[in-house]
């Protein structure tokens, strides 16, 4: 993605998984940058081509980045280096809850040379933890967002793209969710979203004229999440 990246292996229950770490600029030329939190990114499905490597997953990662938060974006089972095989999004939920335990680990950190020397990273367990992800990957990190509210480790936040609304089974989310679709979602149409919202205190934000992909609208996301999060 860029020249602050970083991909390792993590162990977890299932085997290796395969992650890129995306940092914010301001780390390469001040270890002693003052990190805002950390972000674990879910990519699109993995039978259907989904990686880490998604457009739309990149672009959340350096938008976080921009935020201020170090960004991780693992791939699911069976994708690239990560081992194990497709679990319907059952085992996934687990493997994202299992990395965001390595990512609150001091050690983790301290093992990693380009991080080693880093003052945020003595302070890592108690950083904010923003959850986000596209199309399958919304329907893993909402879920585990539900598993960790109800272990009283609430998220910051949660940011849905492409929500996989009338794919999974959707649980509720937090009031202060970020749901970003499409307009012309040909996947997943924008009245599913809907649907699933209408009980819900939730706002959607719809980006006109974008497809699934968001092809050549990556650039909204970006400015939609930054605005609001300066809104906050």
């Amino acid at each position: 993605m860029n020249s602050r990246t970083m991909h390792h292996l993590i162990q977890i229950d299932v085997g290796a998984s395969e992650v890129s770490i995306d940092l914010p600029e301001e780390l390469q030329n001040n270890p002693e940058f003052k990190l805002r939190g950390l972000t674990l990114i879910g990519h699109p499905h993995p039978l259907l081509g989904g990686s880490m490597d998604n457009k739309v997953a990149q672009t959340l990662a350096k938008t976080f980045n921009m935020l201020g938060y170090v960004s991780v974006r693992p791939n699911f089972r069976g994708v690239g280096q990560s081992q194990g095989s497709f679990d319907d999004g059952v085992g996934e939920i687990d493997d994202l809850e299992q990395i965001l335990e390595w990512m609150q680990n001091p050690s983790s950190w301290k093992e990693l040379s380009p991080t080693s020397t880093h003052a945020w990273t003595g302070e890592v367990e108690n950083l904010p933890v923003v959850l986000a992800g596209f199309s399958f990957g919304s329907f893993v990190n909402s879920n585990l967002t539900q598993r960790l509210t109800n272990k009283g480790r609430s998220p910051e936040r949660l940011v849905l793209i492409g929500s996989a609304a009338g794919k999974w089974d959707m649980p509720d989310i937090p009031k202060n969710t970020i749901v970003i679709h499409g307009e012309v979602d040909e996947t997943i149409p924008l009245q599913e979203v809907f649907d699933w919202l209408k009980e819900q205190e939730v706002v959607v934000h719809v980006i006109p004229g974008a497809d699934h992909f968001f092809h050549r609208k990556l650039h909204l996301i970006r400015d939609t999440v930054i605005g609001l999060w300066h809104a906050k």
